[in-house]
């Protein structure tokens, strides 16, 4: 396994763009920040759930704690390419991210049947407790287009762009490509901001004169209450509004 394991902790505020939004908000970042050296590129993912999602459904009721499981890839993997096992906690409006990165082959192994990649660590036995408490498997597809930008003056200030959403049920597979039905309206963007304290001064003005405010959107969460929630329903669950 590799040894490269990273934990975040930070805030993250999400707004929903219209392309006029958006076209007119990058304009205006490019005096304050700069592309990161990925440019647009696409995020898989595998989101994990129990066989009534419960994860997602006390997600959706908003609790000062939350947390789930995915597993994450940039483009399409072949079962040696690296991706991230990641494990996201939101406690207080904190966000806590913490992942593991391995092949995907090694990935699907330890998922499936338990089997660990070598070498123990903290945030592995953390996502084994996740994995024995909740007995999930895999509900979810989601992918996107992100462009990324890191400040000029703060490196840790980071505003990502999402378009292009797209979610599946089926070939829950992260080898299986980008595919899906789209999650977002035509031109729009999901818009994260990531900060570790207080958002600066000129981006609030910013986002004040172009009429951006925050609003609350999970990507799991909006495809739960788009598809996945009939599901639930067939089972017997309760009907989450």
């Amino acid at each position: 396994m590799a040894k490269n394991q990273t934990v975040f902790q930070r805030y993250e505020k999400k707004y929903l763009l219209s392309e006029p939004q958006h076209q007119a908000l990058i304009q205006q970042l490019n005096a304050y920040m700069n592309t990161d050296r990925y440019g647009l590129h696409t995020i898989g993912n595998l989101y994990f759930d129990t066989d009534r999602y419960d994860i997602i459904r006390s997600s959706i009721e908003k609790p000062l704690y939350k947390e789930k499981l995915r597993l994450r890839c940039y483009g399409v993997p072949k079962p040696d390419t690296l991706v991230f096992l990641e494990l996201k906690k939101k406690f207080k409006g904190v966000v806590y991210k913490r992942r593991v990165e391995m092949t995907l082959a090694q990935a699907q192994q330890y998922l499936q049947s338990g089997e660990k990649p070598a070498g123990e660590t903290q945030i592995l036995s953390e996502i084994d407790w996740f994995l024995k408490r909740y007995q999930p498997s895999p509900k979810v597809y989601i992918a996107y287009d992100r462009l990324a930008l890191y400040g000029k003056d703060d490196p840790e200030l980071r505003i990502t762009f999402d378009q292009n959403i797209r979610f599946r049920e089926n070939a829950l597979d992260l080898s299986k490509g980008p595919w899906g039905r789209q999650l977002l309206g035509p031109g729009q963007r999901l818009m994260e901001i990531k900060i570790s304290g207080a958002m600066p001064v000129w981006l609030s003005q910013m986002l004040s004169e172009l009429e951006i405010y925050p609003t609350s959107f999970s990507k799991y969460g909006n495809c739960y209450k788009d598809a996945l929630i009939h599901n639930t329903n067939r089972k017997g669950a309760i009907h989450c509004a």
